[in-house]
């Protein structure tokens, strides 16, 4: 499959900048995810890709073609909708074969190219009912399979989980992440969802105000975010104000407001820069009264909610409040003073 490349695009709706010089690359077989919040341009990014929205300048190749021009139909490309768009008066075997009956396929390579499909999202069976007699889940499927039997040069899934509940939609990513490591389609998949782009992306691309934030591998994203909002949006984190103080044993010393010293991750930074020490509630962990050594802290509980597998606590750390997680075999109430430990490995500090 080819790579997909976007150079220099920018939209604009009224006075509205929506898209402000993006560019971005998808490689061959790559499933890139698209994340941001309401607004960023995410969508507006994949219109033009589909040739939905002509963008006011820049361009869009599929390899070496130029398709900034080109008519949707004849881009090469799949498209599953968030609302699934099927066929309402025809059978799900109908909704596959729609696309390839356009191509003028012969009928028995039709039929056979609808059959793998079902059997590809798994609703073997199905091809007789109409899209009302199945699940959301199982309508979701059908859409997908049918932008696959037409074996596109690149596949775009815009929010195609969002009309899900919970339970089913955990169950068609891992899906959706197993059909893609099948095909190897060049993918561009678009969500606001973090845990999902999470799960089933190779790199995730993470926009605001139609500009790209960082772009990286999930884990690069969530471990070493570049800047604050990346860190706030992706997952849960705690913000120290805090100014480097000085470079220790290849890590940064950051002084808060209160005069505590927290050993970070290291990063260029001038001695009396400000900064935002970012502090996951992975990271921060619950030790013993006795305890000692580098990052240890007091600390009172604030709030303490029960989930299940673990407690989820707000702490006041002078008078800053901080989200952390704690077993529930070790477990604190509302007004216990309690002893923390700051992962200094896994804290980086951000500069704006």
């Amino acid at each position: 499959m080819p790579d997909l490349t976007i150079k220099n695009i920018y939209k604009k709706y009224g006075k509205t900048q929506v898209l402000n010089g993006l560019s971005l690359e998808v490689k061959d077989g790559e499933l890139l995810t698209l994340l941001g919040p309401s607004g960023c341009g995410k969508t507006t990014t994949l219109r033009c890709i589909t040739g939905f929205l002509m963008p006011d300048k820049g361009s869009i190749l599929i390899g070496d073609r130029d398709i900034t021009d080109i008519p949707p139909e004849k881009r090469g490309i799949g498209l599953v909708f968030q609302d699934y768009a099927l066929w309402p008066h025809m059978t799900i075997s109908e909704n596959l074969a729609f696309g390839l009956k356009l191509r003028k396929m012969e009928r028995s390579l039709l039929e056979r190219k609808v059959k793998e499909g079902l059997a590809t999202v798994k609703l073997e069976g199905y091809g007789d009912r109409y899209p009302r007699q199945l699940s959301g889940g199982q309508q979701q499927r059908v859409a997908l399979a049918r932008a696959l039997v037409l074996e596109p040069d690149i596949l775009l899934l815009d929010e195609p989980l969002s009309n899900l509940d919970a339970l089913l939609r955990e169950q068609m990513r891992f899906e959706i992440g197993q059909i893609h490591k099948r095909f190897k389609i060049t993918t561009v998949y678009v969500t606001h969802d973090q845990t999902e782009a999470m799960v089933i992306s190779d790199k995730i691309v993470i926009l605001n105000k139609g500009e790209i934030m960082q772009q990286g591998a999930p884990h690069e994203i969530y471990s070493k975010p570049e800047n604050t909002f990346v860190a706030g949006f992706m997952g849960t984190t705690n913000f120290v104000p805090g100014i480097v103080k000085e470079k220790r044993d290849g890590h940064l010393v950051m002084t808060t407001d209160s005069g505590k010293e927290i050993l970070c991750l290291a990063r260029p930074a001038k001695i009396g820069e400000k900064g935002e020490i970012a502090v996951r509630p992975e990271n921060i962990l619950f030790c013993s009264e006795t305890e000692t050594g580098k990052n240890v802290f007091q600390a009172r509980v604030t709030r303490a909610s029960y989930t299940g597998d673990m407690i989820d606590y707000e702490l006041d750390f002078d008078g800053i409040p901080l989200r952390a997680r704690g077993s529930v075999k070790l477990r604190f109430e509302v007004g216990d003073n309690v002893v923390i430990k700051i992962d200094h490995e896994q804290t980086p500090v951000l500069f704006k």
